[in-house]
């Protein structure tokens, strides 16, 4: 196995999402903590991996790899045999699908607002945007909607295993499961729902996302 270098923000979901990736297919790499909170993601080195100062970027042997779109691509593909990718071509194309949702509908409504509102606002000592909290429900709960319609699976989203479309999500519940919206935001996502109390209990999950 050649060596493997993670680098981002042990607590952002999508660092969380190749993780679960690399934890779940046993590969070893090691994560280097690239703090967003105190600049570390805007240094001109870490800028020369990743130019945009965005996390995870992911190094292989020298090669560099950034977005997690392509991350979870690469080490799916190169390392775990598509453990992650439904063989279906549908079922695959339903992956993207709701990789594509997280990442351009749901995660700045969920994440961006709604997290970063109720929990790291307030431990920052400030005190939550209630109207920004409010213009945020409708768009995260249209986005998950959106997923509802897409869930095929069992008991995972696209069918008896997880794939990088699970992981994706994951982290993304892990936090507004912690908010006072999120049975706003659910109320008509039973599917997701009953996904969620299944996938939390996974060992994986409990190691990178407690």
């Amino acid at each position: 196995m050649p060596n493997i270098t993670l680098y981002g923000t042990p607590i952002s979901t999508y660092v969380r999402t190749t993780r679960l990736l690399l934890t779940g297919a046993g590969i070893d790499y090691t994560l280097e903590d690239i703090d967003i909170f105190d600049g570390s993601n805007n240094t001109d080195e870490y800028r020369q991996k990743h130019p945009f100062g965005k996390v995870p970027t992911l190094e292989v042997e020298r090669e560099i790899i950034y977005e997690t779109d392509a991350i979870t691509y690469y080490l799916d593909e190169k390392f775990a045999n598509n453990k992650f990718s439904p063989a279906d071509v549908l079922d695959k194309a339903r992956m993207y699908q709701i990789m594509s949702v997280v990442n351009s509908y749901l995660y700045a409504p969920a994440v961006g607002v709604l997290t970063t509102q109720n929990i790291v606002v307030p431990k920052q000592g400030g005190r939550p945007d209630q109207k920004a909290i409010e213009g945020a429900i409708l768009p995260a709960q249209n986005a998950l909607e959106a997923i509802e319609k897409i869930f095929k699976g069992d008991p995972y989203l696209l069918g008896s295993e997880l794939s990088i479309a699970d992981l994706y999500l994951i982290p993304i519940f892990v936090y507004i499961s912690q908010t006072p919206q999120f049975d706003t935001v659910t109320t008509q996502t039973l599917k997701l729902s009953a996904w969620w109390k299944n996938v939390q209990t996974l060992d994986i999950v409990k190691e990178i996302c407690s």
